[in-house]
């Protein structure tokens, strides 16, 4: 055996130094609150503590017992109840009149405009009139 076999090189550029970006761990803000404080259902005032005096202004709502149940229902003032009921009357009455009169002019003037239709169609000299 003689010589060893020469083998083809290739020159290599000098590899860039790449800095590393380093980033920081991610953080949180945590909500906080006023601690808030709900009395319970059932509280009352020590003995010997007098409720302060509260005056409550009528709202014009009465309250009805509904027979054999435990509810009672808000019922507003007579006036409020006659003003609702009394347009209620006088719009259904409106409507009712309105659509009845309606139907009566439609049946009146169908055939007066029908036969006006058919005569202006004869004057333009189109004598095929559906």
């Amino acid at each position: 055996m003689g010589e060893p076999p020469v083998l083809p090189s290739i020159n290599l550029a000098v590899p860039f130094k790449i800095k590393t970006v380093e980033i920081p761990l991610p953080t949180a803000d945590i909500p906080s609150h006023q601690l808030l404080i709900v009395p319970p259902s059932d509280l009352k005032e020590p003995e010997g503590v007098k409720p302060e005096a509260t005056e409550e202004a009528p709202t014009g709502i009465r309250q009805v017992d509904i027979p054999f149940t435990n509810f009672k229902m808000p019922v507003p003032e007579n006036e409020i109840l006659i003003t609702a009921g009394t347009t209620a009357v006088v719009s259904v009455a409106a409507t009712l009149t309105a659509t009845a009169a309606f139907k009566w002019v439609v049946t009146v003037l169908k055939p007066i405009l029908k036969t006006a239709w058919k005569k202006i169609k004869l004057s333009k000299g189109n004598p095929k009139v559906s």
